[in-house]
Order: structure tokens, then sequence, then C-alpha cells
């Protein structure tokens, strides 16, 4: 678990997917990637087996959770799938832009 900050960097244990937190809930998080717990960016990864059941990561694409506390834009992407303290994060929709009639 750890606090999720905005512009705080993290990178998959188990892939080659890296996240910069865009909004970050009040309370700490599980941020995983691939079933395995996230580390800061430059931390030592953590040891684990990759759970490549989801859709991995692209690259310039921002997730969120379901409740929209949380926020993250893929730097790198992976064949890992993001997750928040056991759920998973979904592809955030994109704004349509306004009609220019």
């Amino acid at each position: 678990m750890a606090l999720l900050k905005a512009g705080g960097r993290w990178a998959s244990s188990v892939c080659d997917t890296e996240v910069i937190v865009v909004k970050g809930p009040e309370d700490e998080v599980s941020l995983t990637c691939g079933g395995v717990d996230m580390v800061e960016a430059g931390s030592d990864p953590v040891s684990g087996e990759l759970d490549d059941s989801g859709d991995g990561t692209q690259l310039g694409k921002r997730y969120v959770d379901d409740e929209d506390t949380l926020e993250v834009l893929c730097t790198k992407p992976g064949a890992g799938s993001l997750g928040a303290n056991g759920n998973a994060l979904q592809l955030k929709d994109a704004k349509p832009l306004p009609a220019s009639d």
C-alpha cells in the first residue's frame, strides 16, 4: 500500500509498464500491474509472477478506477494489466470535442 501523489512515477516489477499518477486518492492504494505490486520508478522490483490474463497497458492511455479517484497515464506499455486494491483499472474514455459549426 502506498500514498499515490500526482506526478509520482511507478514501474511494474513483472513487465515493462511504467505510469505517472495524474490524480491520486487521499487514502493509501495498492497499485498493481500483472497482479504484482508496482514500485516507485528507480526502486528495486519485487518478486512475483506476471498474470497476463488482461489486455496489458497502452502507451499514452489513461486508466481510472471505478470511483474515479485514481487516474494514471501509461508512459511505457507492457503485458500486465493495471489494478488498484484488487480491482482492475479501466481505460478512460476520451472527452468529446465541442462542435465547431
